[in-house]
């Protein structure tokens, strides 16, 4: 079957997105050259700008692609199969879910999250805005999740999104350190033991919370 011109060019795009995902394995975004990339994929540079203006603009799309991969996996850890009886219990199942899903999720997506870890602190000044963007949306998401849990009235607004910052950074902290640990299962053990540990300590601390107080 002939390619048409759309699947070519799709195909090509979809190769320079991997070509820079694979060389920021050795070199931040800010590093990375328009013509290193061209030459990984087989194309010569000016071919480049048929799809990107910009290695800041490939930049932005992967962190478009690389959360796409983070929103999964919180989605997984705010679905139950059975709702959870009382708040200690669904904070706990959170917990659980959290840890699973890091442990499914990340390695389907792991040069996603170790991008993310380079990129949040060394990339490119409009790279980093996007990340820090994208984390504000889902702490927000997040937030608002919470707030419907019953004993939420307690927090103020303020709160809950201090909460879902300290949830959200540490999903994300724990899913990098998976990224790089690899097919190592005892580092992948202690990292899933540490994260369930953690979680416990902020859920259950956040129970006793009262903004008024």
């Amino acid at each position: 079957m002939t390619e048409s011109r759309v699947e070519r060019k799709e195909r090509t795009r979809r190769a320079i997105l991997d070509a820079a995902l694979e060389l920021c394995e050795a070199h931040t975004l800010a590093a990375l050259s328009l013509r290193a990339v061209a030459k990984e994929v087989g194309i010569v540079p000016t071919a480049f700008y048929r799809h990107f203006e910009s290695i800041d603009e490939l930049g932005l799309d992967l962190v478009e692609e690389s959360f796409g991969s983070l929103r999964e996996l919180l989605r997984a850890a705010r679905t139950f199969d059975t709702p959870p009886a009382n708040d200690r219990a669904l904070f706990l199942a959170v917990v659980d879910n959290s840890v699973n899903a890091l442990v499914t999720h990340v390695p389907k997506a792991d040069r996603h999250y170790r991008f993310i870890g380079r990129e949040r602190m060394a990339g490119p000044a409009p790279v980093r805005e996007a990340i820090r963007h994208q984390l504000e949306l889902i702490e927000r998401e997040l937030a608002t999740d919470i707030a419907r849990v019953p004993g939420a009235g307690r927090w103020s607004a303020d709160d809950l999104l201090i909460l879902a910052n300290l949830l959200v950074n540490a999903m994300l902290s724990h899913a990098e350190e998976l990224a790089l640990a690899g097919d190592r299962a005892d580092v992948v053990r202690r990292i899933e033991a540490t994260a369930r540990r953690q979680l416990h300590m902020v859920l259950i601390g956040a129970l006793q919370w009262d903004s008024e107080r």
